[in-house]
């Protein structure tokens, strides 16, 4: 694949967004995210807060019944909920000991950094990038829009790839078409970003979120386990409604209204601009990774699909919490490092474990920022969890939605829309969640809805407004690479270019979730409960 890089036009040099109801809203929602400080500092801005709110809440005597029945553990005897001060002595014996366990144990660290091990291998090896193309390039020009929303859903577990690699080649595909680029990077931006959380197979993303919500659970319930697997089934139903809709929206909506392209608008010589095709070896590599690949799923089934499968859970049979449901991390790195180094070994480009060490090092090494950010994320969740300021908003709001009337399925309407709007400001998913989840987690568990449901719901406001905020972290690269083909391109164009999408992509995942989960009564992934029974 071939492009040249532009530098990110200044906002304030495109006409474009000068005037207009829409210009004006969204340079609004650029100064506001603009006004938040890094993730980083938020966090530790938080921390501080909590320190002293909690000092406050503490003298004036903050405190809720205990919702939990008697003689539930860590219950106290007078049922009340007192909040804790970290301003006392107390409060500081307990910061000292427990600021390294705090961030040690905080469970999305490790099974995140284990599961990218085993992505790394994959990416690093090459053969993500040459599924991707693979994908696409084999692609009839009537399926082509079809394939590159999924490429870019399925490309999710290993997100950056999708951003650096598929949305640039989607814009060349659709040019070499003869349609219009940006539709192309539309679809492929489409897919990636706002389809985030869908995706077929389980991801690193999965890990993650699920440790925030474990973490937020046990606020309120302290044997409360959710694992990495718990919004499989909905998620991977998902990824088809992502595709059609977003095969939909680009060809009946977005490409319509770009209308035919002037390849005068770009911004570099175009040329005979072509996507590198899918050599022998790496076909061969392919062939080779998706053979390995049945072979380490058949082997992991027969450890749990018959009765006798030693990892089914060791007292009951059964599969729910069982040992393999809980490791699924494991397995995670397993499936994507193993066909990943058969893929290199095919395909020329890995020789030995050196290779594969290189490939986990450079994973590792672009963790630096996320171990900053899990260090002060893990603080926050940790005091307010102690101070038991968490349970005790969660027990006020939860009485005030049941006070109100919203304490149906519709609440998660609301919530969804909620998560769509604090993601337009704080556009990671991680940050987003550690920050909103010890709020919203326990409070919704207490009006009866399990902490597995509420995750899926916060996936989707968390993805379907990715695409129009420029806080998100690659907004600034997909705007280079639209400016390429769009010289005089600026955000508010690209914003309302992914608009509807968002739009149409919160409608109807949003239908999706209530018809999936309550009118039809799935489950949103293996073993997951609807509704909270303490």
């Amino acid at each position: 694949m071939t492009t040249t890089e532009t530098p990110n036009p200044s906002p304030q040099q495109n006409p474009e967004q000068s005037s207009g109801w829409f210009a004006r809203f969204l340079a609004t929602v650029e100064w506001l995210g603009n006004l938040l400080p890094h993730p980083i500092t938020l966090f530790a801005l938080f921390c501080v807060f909590i320190v002293l709110f909690s000092g406050f809440a503490e003298w004036i005597g903050m405190s809720v019944p205990d919702p939990r029945p008697e003689g539930s553990s860590k219950r106290e005897l007078d049922g009340l909920i007192e909040v804790n001060s970290l301003m006392s002595a107390e409060g500081l014996r307990w910061i000292v000991q427990n600021l390294v366990t705090n961030f040690t144990g905080f469970t999305p660290l490790g099974t995140v950094l284990v599961a990218l091990l085993g992505v790394s291998v994959a990416e690093h090896s090459g053969m993500l990038s040459a599924l991707m193309r693979s994908l696409v390039i084999g692609a009839s020009k009537r399926m082509v829009t079809v394939m590159i929303v999924f490429a870019g859903v399925v490309s999710n577990t290993a997100s950056e790839l999708g951003y650096v690699v598929l949305i640039p080649m989607a814009a060349l595909i659709f040019h070499s078409l003869g349609r219009h680029p940006l539709a192309g990077l539309a679809a492929a931006f489409a897919g990636v970003s706002a389809g985030y959380s869908a995706n077929l197979l389980i991801g690193t993303v999965d890990p993650l979120l699920s440790g925030i919500t474990q973490e937020a659970a046990q606020m309120l319930d302290p044997t409360y386990l959710v694992g990495a697997e718990v919004n499989w089934y909905f998620m991977m139903a998902s990824t088809f409604l992502i595709v059609l809709m977003g095969a939909f929206v680009t060809e009946k909506i977005v490409e319509p209204r770009l209308g035919p392209y002037n390849p005068k608008e770009a911004s570099i010589e175009l040329g005979q601009q072509t996507v590198d095709e899918v050599t022998a070896a790496e076909k061969k590599g392919l062939r080779m990774a998706g053979l390995t690949f049945l072979i380490i799923c058949g082997i992991l089934a027969l450890t749990v699909v018959p009765e006798w499968g030693v990892l089914r859970h060791p007292e009951t049979g059964a599969v729910k919490n069982s040992p393999f449901l809980k490791g699924i991390v494991v397995y995670i790195f397993i499936t994507f490092a193993i066909p990943g180094f058969v893929y290199g070994k095919f395909a020329g480009t890995m020789k030995n474990d050196r290779d594969v060490i290189d490939a986990m090092s450079k994973g590792m090494s672009s963790m630096g920022m996320y171990i900053v950010l899990v260090f002060f994320a893990s603080q926050f969740v940790a005091f307010f969890k102690w101070t038991n300021l968490g349970t005790v908003m969660a027990v006020k709001g939860a009485a005030m939605l049941q006070m109100l009337g919203l304490d149906g399925p519709m609440i998660f309407v609301f919530f969804i829309m909620v998560c769509g709007m604090v993601n337009l400001s704080l556009g990671s998913a991680s940050a987003q969640w550690a920050v909103t989840a010890p709020i919203f987690v326990p409070m919704l568990m207490l009006i009866g809805y399990a902490p597995e449901t509420i995750q899926a719901a916060y996936r989707i406001g968390d993805s379907v407004t990715n695409v129009i905020t420029p806080m998100m972290s690659y907004f600034g690269l997909i705007l280079a690479v639209a400016t390429q083909y769009k010289k005089n391109l600026g955000i508010g164009t690209l914003i309302a270019t992914m608009l509807p999408y968002s739009m149409i992509f919160f409608v109807g995942w949003t239908l999706l979730f209530y018809l999936w989960v309550f009118v039809m009564g799935f489950p949103v992934g293996p073993g997951a409960a609807t509704y909270y029974n303490p």
